[in-house]
């Protein structure tokens, strides 16, 4: 018998017995529907919290090391108050970097200002979170301008009193009017716009929000350093060139900055090199107990659709005894009604599953609407809720598909 035959008439029968035993299949079927939503809803979740977290780490330069005054994971208490008292870094440690770095790509240095409020004649913008940093913290970051331009060196050299714009604060500052060449005032100076940052909108790992911030030559710190009682935050950002090993990097500028604070050989370090890679890593283990906790969830669910459907095959084929012995009776092999019960299962737990995954992407698309970041069902993940529909279809119509193939035609007709 051609097997594409099999398939068609076994898929008929499946239809057949969901259209005729609507409520029992339907109820069988539940528990594959909920599993796959359980396992492909947990996996599309986590998927797409990664990727919009991977994404914000590559805004804020996966490929950077930062000089900071402590390490980003401290430890203990203890450790944190020990780090307390290292110097901030300087800039003449981002000097430094500069002249003396063989495997330098570019370098920044930006100083965390505080929060100050902006006004443009009459409209005033509170909350605006201010950093003066160098020119090449624009390309640290891949910055992209709406308007304008950034600063140049020229400008952090002559002190000049230019300023950057967040997205979201020139449209607060300026709404429709051309932003380029207006002096706004910020913390009680005068600044002139020189360029606006492209809208780059929300992400769940945000921790500075260029669409909220304002930029200022770092020329400018000392004058906001005074307001804010010295109470700034320091950080000196480095970048490799192309090819360049990061842990060889890392031992090159540990060893300028040691140089350069004149640290003795048996001293410790005053200082810590962080990459966010640290965090990156430290969420994999997150990730992975999100994805363990779907699987034994939707497990559950799962082996429950299991043995429901199983237990409609093990119907059917008493249903169909009577019919199974008069196939066998005609010319048909055990080989061909063992095809014929176990395709009929594998058909019914794709429709189980098929609807588990319609129901994903519903409240995948439900969720995306009240979250700050899109989450949706990818390729793989369909793939993924098919092939356990596929391999449970099978292991569910196995047993029954094996006693129905043994049935005896003469026995087969009789007990039907």
């Amino acid at each position: 018998m051609n097997v594409f035959h099999i398939i068609r008439e076994s898929s008929v029968q499946a239809y057949r017995e969901l259209v005729n035993n609507k409520l029992r299949t339907f109820l069988s079927l539940l528990g594959i529907m909920i599993g796959i939503f359980c396992i492909i809803s947990v996996q599309s979740a986590v998927n797409s919290l990664e990727k919009n977290i991977r994404s914000s780490f590559d805004k804020l330069g996966n490929d950077v090391i930062y000089l900071d005054r402590r390490p980003w994971i401290a430890g203990s208490p203890e450790n944190w108050w020990k780090y307390a008292n290292n110097p901030m870094p300087s800039y003449n440690d981002f000097e430094t970097i500069q002249q003396k770095s063989e495997m330098l790509d570019i370098a920044a240095i930006s100083a965390f200002l505080g929060d100050k409020t902006a006004t443009y004649k009459k409209n005033v913008v509170d909350g605006n979170f201010v950093i003066s940093v160098s020119p090449d913290y624009s390309n640290i970051f891949n910055l992209q301008y709406d308007n304008g331009r950034f600063f140049s060196y020229n400008d952090m050299r002559r002190g000049s009193n230019s300023i950057a714009l967040g997205y979201d604060v020139a449209q607060e500052l300026f709404g429709n009017l051309d932003p380029i060449g207006k002096e706004i005032s910020l913390g009680g100076r005068k600044f002139y716009v020189i360029g606006v940052l492209e809208k780059t909108g929300k992400s769940l790992i945000n921790p500075l929000d260029f669409d909220e911030v304002v930029m200022i030559p770092f020329s400018q710190t000392q004058y906001f350093a005074n307001l804010n009682g010295d109470r700034i935050f320091i950080q000196v950002m480095a970048k490799a060139l192309p090819g360049v090993p990061i842990d060889g990097f890392k031992e090159e500028l540990t060893s300028i900055i040691r140089a350069e604070r004149r640290l003795k050989p048996k001293e410790g370090d005053n200082f810590a090199l962080n990459e966010l890679s640290l965090i990156s890593n430290a969420f994999d283990s997150v990730f992975g107990a999100l994805r363990i906790a779907g699987l034994i969830i939707g497990g559950f669910a799962i082996l429950v659709g299991l043995f429901s459907v199983a237990n409609i095959m093990f119907v059917s084929v008493k249903e169909r005894t009577h019919l199974i012995g008069i196939k066998k009776a005609i010319g048909a092999t055990s080989r061909v009604i063992m095809m014929e019960f176990l395709i009929e299962s594998v058909v019914l737990c794709i429709i189980g599953g098929l609807l588990g995954l319609v129901l994903v992407s519903v409240v995948l698309m439900v969720v995306s609407n009240f979250s700050s970041f899109a989450m949706s069902m990818s390729v793989a993940d369909i793939f993924t809720g098919v092939m356990l529909s596929i391999i449970v279809g099978i292991l569910a119509g196995v047993i029954p598909a094996g006693l129905a193939a043994r049935l005896m035609p003469v026995d087969a007709i009789r007990q039907g």
